[in-house]
């Protein structure tokens, strides 16, 4: 009984010592390396690199490596796509549900501690928010963000008991997407980080940010 209270307890704060928790990885285009995301998956970070896009050119670069790494933990699983939503509602209004965060979100294998870093191509696709919603999801209701990211939370505490879940918010977002991830997240009892001064090349972090989102994930679950 000690034993598992002890592992309890290590989880949420990322000390690793035998058992090195698992951590799994749900994003979007910040959150990929070329050959470490599932194949068909696009990528945004890849090499060898495009200097006119980023100069991040290696996986340990990335933000989600940094924070492992340094953790002392395991990857699970980097279930990530470039451009994909939370939301079913992709770029000129096309269907994104194939690459939806609800869609991925089995896939994240058998984790301790998923991250989920979400809600900036619903952002950038411009996806209506629609109302706040916590039950009798419609397949139309998920094309609204506030229902889609609702879905996806309360599906993801129950795909996944006992798992501490983790939300990022990007930094540069619309105040009524920052707003109402806060809220829905409040709601299900999973805790956010809410990014600041991200350096960026092409609405993308660069090197620097990479380091810097790394830096406050890691400040935030030591705490």
């Amino acid at each position: 009984m000690k034993k598992l209270l002890l592992f309890a307890l290590l989880i949420p704060l990322f000390v690793c010592a035998q058992n090195r928790p698992r951590v799994s990885i749900l994003g979007d285009s910040y959150s990929t390396f070329q050959g470490y995301i599932p194949e068909g998956n696009e990528a945004w970070y890849y090499t060898p690199v495009d200097t006119a896009r980023t100069d991040v050119d290696n996986v340990t670069q990335t933000w989600w490596w940094q924070v492992i790494n340094q953790a002392g933990c395991l990857i699970e699983k980097n279930d990530s796509y470039s451009g994909a939503t939370v939301s079913y509602h992709g770029y000129n209004n096309e269907d994104y549900s194939p690459r939806s965060f609800i869609t991925r979100l089995p896939r994240l294998g058998s984790p301790d501690v998923i991250l989920i870093f979400g809600g900036t191509n619903d952002d950038w696709a411009g996806a209506e928010l629609g109302e706040y919603q916590y039950d009798n999801f419609t397949h139309d209701d998920l094309y609204n963000y506030r229902p889609a990211l609702a879905d996806l939370l309360q599906q993801a505490k129950q795909r996944y008991p006992n798992v501490k879940i983790i939300f990022i918010i990007n930094s540069e977002l619309r105040k009524e997407i920052v707003e109402s991830t806060k809220v829905i997240c409040s709601h299900y009892g999973i805790p956010y980080i809410e990014l600041k001064d991200i350096d960026k090349k092409q609405n993308h972090p660069t090197q620097k940010g990479m380091r810097a989102i790394a830096q406050q994930v890691l400040e935030f679950i030591n705490k």
